[in-house]
């Protein structure tokens, strides 16, 4: 999704996972007299996030003056004598090998592409510390622990299935990063909706995406001049019409965080069994149907040109065959 979220807040650093407590002390200096302890503790400690931190802080794991401190937010002199202590957590160890088997679709030394299947979580977050995409890839690659994220450089949330591309390299990564911000990455999606599809061949979506207000959870299609949001654009295509519903082809400009899964429920087309954004189970569907079925990108390093295509998972071709439709494209 979108490159510039470039790091996860995961506490310790990737691959880098505490064993063992270890206690740092220290006293506030006098250029951070009245400041906040997180941010204090951000400054004496800056190998470790500020999120991080502030667990520590609601744990009891930080002791000011001799006594565990109890708010983030205290206002702190100059003076006074800290101490913390450096604990494991769920996200600190989150970032360890788990062999798991990957359907690789293409692989050099400086990049993979791989097809993941829908249910897989790409990233460690919290209900999801372990059995992620991540994991799979320190476990398959000792290359991975020297990079950022393992070398993911876009995500694909859990229930969609598909393409992905991942750096092996942090030459091809920091190349992979720019292009996609750049928009050079091509990424297709095909998704399943109930009802008549009825905008014309090529339509492009340009609506701004940002948390919906009425639910933090989820995103919505929001007004830039009114909410927070950045702009995102999407063009679509049929590619199949039954009387139940239809098959589109959606082709991303931007890569913004529940884009395509947001776009299609302002259109009124909610994904089929997408609950997030209302669309109900259909077509014995039971996660959200949507497949990233074509990656196209030049190579990091050589240049030369990459096309790879996935072809629909059982679940969505299943169906669309209880649909009666087929695909008679490239």
């Amino acid at each position: 999704m979108d490159p510039s979220q470039d790091l996860l807040d995961a506490g310790l650093s990737e691959g880098e996972a505490a064993e063992s407590c270890e206690w740092r002390q220290f006293t506030v200096p006098a250029q951070m007299h009245g400041e906040r302890l997180d941010r204090i503790l951000a400054q004496c400690v800056p190998e470790f996030s500020r999120s991080y931190l502030q667990q520590l802080i609601e744990q009891g794991a930080v002791l000011l003056a001799g006594v565990p401190a109890c708010k983030s937010s205290a206002k702190v002199k100059a003076g006074l004598f800290l101490a913390v202590e450096l604990r494991a957590t769920p996200q600190s160890q989150a970032f360890k090998p788990e062999a798991m088997a990957l359907d690789v679709v293409y692989e050099d030394a400086h990049l993979c592409i791989l097809n993941k299947p829908a249910g897989l979580v790409v990233h460690p977050a919290p209900g999801n510390w372990s059995g992620t995409l991540l994991n799979g890839l320190l476990a398959r690659d000792p290359q991975a622990s020297t990079l950022p994220r393992a070398g993911i450089v876009h995500r694909l949330d859990k229930d969609t299935s598909g393409l992905m591309v991942v750096a092996r390299t942090r030459q091809a990564m920091d190349a992979l990063v720019h292009s996609i911000a750049a928009r050079e990455v091509k990424r297709q999606y095909w998704a399943l909706a109930t009802g008549v599809w009825d905008r014309q061949e090529g339509f492009t979506l340009d609506q701004a995406v940002g948390r919906d207000p009425a639910n933090r959870l989820r995103m919505a299609a929001v007004d830039l001049t009114r909410q927070a949001g950045k702009t995102a654009a999407t063009t679509f295509d049929l590619v199949a019409q039954s009387a139940q519903g239809c098959w589109v082809q959606c082709t991303l400009h931007t890569g913004r965080t529940h884009q395509i899964r947001v776009h299609m429920a302002h259109l009124g087309f909610p994904l089929l069994a997408d609950a997030v954004y209302g669309g109900k189970p259909a077509a014995g569907m039971t996660r959200q149907a949507l497949h990233a079925f074509h990656l196209a990108l030049s190579h990091p390093v050589t240049g030369e040109a990459l096309d790879f295509r996935s072809p629909l998972p059982p679940d969505m071709q299943n169906a669309l065959d209880s649909w009666g439709l087929s695909y008679n494209g490239p």
